[in-house]
């Protein structure tokens, strides 16, 4: 008799084993028409990606059969979430889009995502954990906060592309590190009528091109550090119509620098602001029609 048990504990065993590895696919999708039931294939899609998360491995893809809003979703693992060509979306009323808590040695991709606020949404894109970020093909809008918030520890990485953050009462992105360096590198993205276009924080490098940040109620690029240095790279970039500045550094506790090349500021309050502890190194190539001048200045190589 123990031979026959033993053998029916194995097949169980076994059939749990399955059920399990099932559970999880590399490749899930959703759908507007979809149920959070299903296993998220296909034919089967789930309806908000919280649905599709949770069936899929870590290290997988979340794509998008059609356009949609699939909800609000907290990342805890490697994951890219795709919209696809239509620009699935994320409506977020009272709360945050998508927070993402991942190991620190864990890579997030948000590709072609439209996020809305709809006016009471608290942050877009917020990442307090991660190795990596990429920020790809997106639009986030309407926030209370920030169209992107960043405050990742040490060694974070944020890569953020052909992206649009605008109308929000925060920043349209936040960057600050908790305790280490956190990296960001922006490129072809646009950051208008937002508090400030980009602010960097405590313990950030961030490095933009290609890129404007326009209209803005406070400033078009900002850098302040507190508890830590802050420092910003800006080139072949445009700061205009901002109602405060177009380019401030300084006015806090810790060393603040930005670099600029090949900006043109036009038609803000104060073109260059520089406060405590604030450094602007300009090329010497940049346009600034309006006041303020850079206090430190580099030679083209």
């Amino acid at each position: 008799m123990k031979q026959p048990r033993l053998a029916l504990c194995v097949i169980a065993i076994s059939l749990l084993a399955t059920t399990g590895a099932q559970a999880q696919a590399t490749r899930t999708w959703v759908s507007g028409v979809g149920d959070d039931a299903n296993p998220c294939s296909r034919t089967a899609p789930c309806k908000t990606f919280a649905g599709a998360i949770s069936k899929t491995a870590t290290g997988g893809e979340i794509d998008a059969l059609d356009p949609g809003a699939f909800g609000t979703v907290t990342i805890t693992k490697a994951v890219t979430i795709d919209g696809g060509g239509q620009l699935s979306g994320i409506i977020a009323s009272n709360t945050n889009a998508i927070i993402i808590t991942a190991p620190a040695t864990d890579v997030v991709t948000l590709r072609n995502l439209a996020i809305q606020g709809v006016g009471t949404g608290l942050d877009g894109i917020r990442m307090t954990s991660g190795k990596t970020l990429h920020i790809e093909h997106c639009t986030i809008a309407n926030f209370t906060l920030n169209g992107i918030n960043i405050i990742a520890g040490a060694n974070a990485q944020v890569f953020i592309n052909d992206t649009i953050s605008q109308d929000n009462t925060g920043n349209g992105l936040n960057i600050m590190g908790t305790g280490g360096i956190v990296r960001a590198n922006i490129a072809n993205s646009h950051f208008s009528n937002n508090g400030n276009g980009i602010f960097s924080g405590d313990f950030s490098r961030t490095a933009v091109r290609d890129s404007d940040a326009n209209g803005n109620a406070s400033a078009g690029f900002t850098v302040v550090g507190n508890g830590g240095s802050a420092t910003m790279s800006i080139t072949n970039s445009t700061a205009a119509n901002n109602l405060g500045t177009g380019i401030q550094s300084g006015g806090g506790g810790s060393v603040s620098s930005i670099r600029a090349t090949n900006v043109s500021l036009f038609s803000n309050t104060v073109g260059f602001a520089i406060g405590t502890n604030g450094t602007i190194s300009s090329f010497g190539n940049n346009a600034n029609p309006g006041s303020g001048i850079p206090n430190a200045t580099i030679p083209l190589q």
